[in-house]
């Protein structure tokens, strides 16, 4: 019974701790796509804002 216990309590941790790696990964991955958004919208950003106010004028 003792061997039983022991093989449960290391899958019961073998389990947590991917549990804890796969958030880490999610984390990441999250952080890397904001950077990505951030990096294009700096970037088209401004473009799109000169073509709204181009637009803007020619309608006035």
């Amino acid at each position: 019974m003792n061997y039983l216990t022991e093989l449960y309590v290391k899958f019961i941790c073998a389990i947590k701790s991917e549990k804890g790696q796969t958030l880490v990964e999610y984390a990441l991955l999250l952080v890397l796509i904001a950077i990505v958004v951030i990096a294009i919208l700096g970037t088209l950003g401004k473009t799109t804002c000169n073509v709204y106010s181009r637009v803007s004028e020619s309608l006035k």
